[in-house]
Parts: structure tokens; sequence; C-alpha cells
């Protein structure tokens, strides 16, 4: 015998079923009317559509409010709760804008690897790739082209390939130093009858401001970020903002 799954399900009930509750309260006989033309019964129907509007409001706070994924009346409490708006984002933004931010600060589990980073970036749909360096150390490093060496890690069978330089020349405090290479940076070029001589530059290259503060404020602490805006897929004058 297939056993019946019971589901908990909230149930709204509108000021009517509370006058039809209130009615069967009452007592019987006849100065206890029970005719919807009655003065008696038009009492409990207009008090009862009170409780009817408390109890929708309640449901809306069960069903919508209560999920952060819906929520539009409580949204700036849960943005409070939540250290939202973030500091970053200076600009308005619209509702659904503001729900996937919560959701994301809700759910974010932080990190600082190459994955991460790129991962944020595409979440505010920036493409980024990274690079870490490594100074030249006598003894330790490898001469020659080490661009397509095989690094072994700690997972057998597998032998990633580094298609970038092992190693490379340059003080010491380079390995601290990590590049993020965007290909949809902003363009500002100079424009003529808007732009100043002698003080604005012919092109200025930026990433959007909440990217830049995201990326420095996550930063390793003791790591310097430099973004690298070589072969920007954009970077004609046609396509700058004017």
């Amino acid at each position: 015998m297939q056993q019946l799954q019971q589901v908990d399900r909230h149930i709204r009930r509108s000021g009517d079923d509370y006058a039809s509750s209130l009615a069967d309260l009452l007592p019987q006989g006849p100065a206890w009317p029970r005719y919807i033309d009655s003065v008696l019964m038009r009492v409990i129907y207009g008090l009862a559509q009170y409780w009817g509007f408390v109890d929708g409001r309640a449901a809306d706070l069960l069903e919508r409010e209560s999920d952060p994924r819906k929520t539009t009346e409580l949204l700036p409490d849960w943005e409070r709760n939540w250290g939202l708006p973030d500091p970053c984002f200076t600009t308005d933004q619209t509702i659904d804008a503001r729900r996937r931010m919560l959701i994301w600060k809700m759910t974010l589990m932080g990190g600082q690897s190459r994955e991460f980073f790129t991962a944020v970036s595409e979440l505010f749909g920036i493409t980024i790739s990274i690079k870490e360096f490594s100074p030249f150390q006598v003894g330790v490093s490898q001469c020659g082209d080490t661009r397509g060496m095989i690094l072994w890690n700690d997972n057998p069978g597998t032998h990633p390939e580094v298609t970038d330089y092992r190693w490379q020349l340059g003080p010491p405090e380079m390995r601290f130093y990590w590049t993020a290479h965007a290909t949809d940076a902003l363009l500002q070029w100079f424009r003529c009858g808007s732009g100043q001589c002698g003080v604005d530059p012919h092109l200025r290259i930026t990433l959007p401001q909440d990217m830049d503060c995201i990326l420095r404020r996550w930063m390793p602490a003791h790591t310097q970020l430099v973004f690298d805006f070589e072969n920007l897929h954009n970077a004609t004058p046609m396509t700058g903002t004017p």
C-alpha cells in the first residue's frame, strides 16, 4: 500500500472565512440571527474583514518576504543584516539586482585563489585572466625555455603544462605582484569639444568602479594588484565613451 506523503502547506484565510468561524461561536436563538442581511451578521462580516487582511499580510511574510529570493518589502532589512548595500556599489540598483547581490552575499564562501577572483569578475560581467610571477632563484629555478615544462603536483596522473615562463628575472618582491588581464575595460577617448588639451589624456582605460573596488578589497593583504589592458577587444576610438 502506497503511503501518502503529507505536505506542510500554509493556508490563507479570507475575511469571509473568519466571519463564518465567528458566526459559529455565537449563541443560538432568535436574538442571534444568522441570515446575511441582519445587523448582527453585517457587524460580524465587517469586523472579520480586518482579520482577513491581517491573515493575508502574515501570509505575505511567511510565503514571500521570508525568502530572500522573493522579498520586496523586507529587502532593506535583509540588506541591513548582511551588510548591504556594499560600499563598492555607488550606483542605484534595481530590486532584482539587489536580490541577486543579497543571495550572492549569503552564499559566498570566500577565497583568494585565481578561480575565486575569476568567478567574482564573471559575476559582474567581466572576463579576466590572472598571472602571477616567480623570481629566478639559483639552485631552484631551471634555465632555458620553461614554458612547456611539466609540473608534478599532488594529483597522480595529472601533468598541467605551463604556457608562461615559470621563472623570470627580477627583484624578489615581484612574487608579491599579480596581474589581472581584462578584455572588457571601459575606454574613454579624448573628444574635441568636451576634452581639455593638456589635461585630459588621449585614452583613459578603467574597469568599472565596483569591480576595481571588489578586487582590491579581497586581494591578499601582502600583494599588489596590477591591471593589464593589453589587446582589448574594443580598443577603437569609435567604441569609446564620449
